[in-house]
């Protein structure tokens, strides 16, 4: 039976969310404070799905809602790049390395002349590395923009921007509260994680995949996009303040690139970013019951890993009337 469901808040966790009950065949409507979908966390993302990297750290739960996440974008995006990731280390840091890999899986060890394969310009820094070739990366922003798309020209979803409403406040059979964040006056204990970013532009350097350079502070990585641009990111500050990246963050963030190649020393900053990432204090994501409103978040650094699989176990909530006791709590 077709049901009346609101989604409040098109970030990642909206518009999947949105895309997970399209696809079974229910009547969405979506409503965001700001003018643009995925204005918040979600626009600031680096948008690697690796999985396996992020086991080094993450409990069990994050790779398992990651192999599906992995799975729906190369589903339903057709901009996925399937290239793996890096994880690299100054030669003096090979201990690090060397404890990294020890805490996941699905890689392989690679010396220079591997490295000179994948990623030519690295081949001179660095002797040896962990390729994880089954991880992936994507544009965020193509990626938003991407499903907002599908959504309204395939399913006719119905969005409406720069509305600011509470969930309570929806008459709709079903209200799923995707606000991240904002949703903090519901969720007493959602937390802030400041993230932080830098958008860098050269041509002396070209990369094809992820690499993630071992950090004494933070794990900063730097992501290839189109026409020579870089991201690179991202710092985990326990703050809510949403205010621009610190000096610190920027001279950090910078001196990583700049160790991982000196050419970014010549780059351009094109754009810095900063947002607070919702997240439980066991940083791992959670859906809420609470009447008819769904609350969604938590999804912390891990938001295109984890939006799709939580998105799907939304809809057969709502569908299917299942519960999910992993997420549920």
């Amino acid at each position: 039976m077709t049901k009346t469901i609101a989604i409040v808040g098109s970030g990642v966790m909206g518009l999947t969310t949105a895309h997970a009950l399209a696809l079974r065949g229910q009547s969405v409507t979506v409503y965001e404070q700001r003018a643009q979908s995925g204005q918040g966390c979600s626009w600031w993302a680096g948008g690697m799905l690796a999985l396996w990297c992020e086991m080094e750290s993450a409990e069990p739960l994050i790779g398992e809602l990651g192999l599906e996440s992995l799975s729906y974008w190369r589903t339903h995006f057709p901009n996925v790049i399937n290239k793996g990731s890096l994880v690299v280390a100054p030669p003096r840091d090979t201990p690090d390395l060397k404890r990294f890999a020890a805490r996941t899986s699905q890689f392989e060890w690679i010396a220079r002349e591997r490295i000179a394969a994948l990623e030519p310009d690295l081949a001179e820094r660095f002797e040896t590395a962990l390729y994880f070739g089954e991880e992936a990366h994507l544009d965020p922003r193509q990626a938003l923009a991407f499903l907002r798309k599908t959504l309204e020209t395939d399913f006719k979803v119905q969005f409406h921007m720069q509305t600011a409403i509470a969930p309570e406040a929806i008459a709709s059979d079903h209200v799923l509260d995707c606000r991240g964040y904002e949703a903090r006056d519901v969720l007493p204990d959602l937390r802030g994680v400041k993230g932080e970013m830098l958008i860098l532009r050269t041509k002396e350097i070209t990369l094809a995949r992820p690499v993630r350079l071992l950090h004494p502070r933070i794990p900063v990585y730097i992501v290839p996009r189109d026409d020579h641009h870089f991201m690179v990111g991202a710092t985990m500050i326990e703050s809510s303040d949403q205010s621009r990246i610190s000096a610190r963050s920027m001279v950090e963030l910078l001196n990583a690139a700049y160790a991982l190649h000196p050419a970014f020393g010549e780059a351009e900053i094109l754009e810095t970013g900063t947002d607070v990432r919702p997240a439980f204090p066991d940083n791992l994501p959670r859906i809420r019951r609470d009447g008819k409103i769904l609350r969604l978040n938590g999804l912390y650094r891990h938001g295109y890993l984890g939006a799709p699989a939580i998105a799907r176990r939304a809809a057969e909530i709502i569908v299917e009337g299942k519960i999910f006791p992993e997420v549920e709590r």
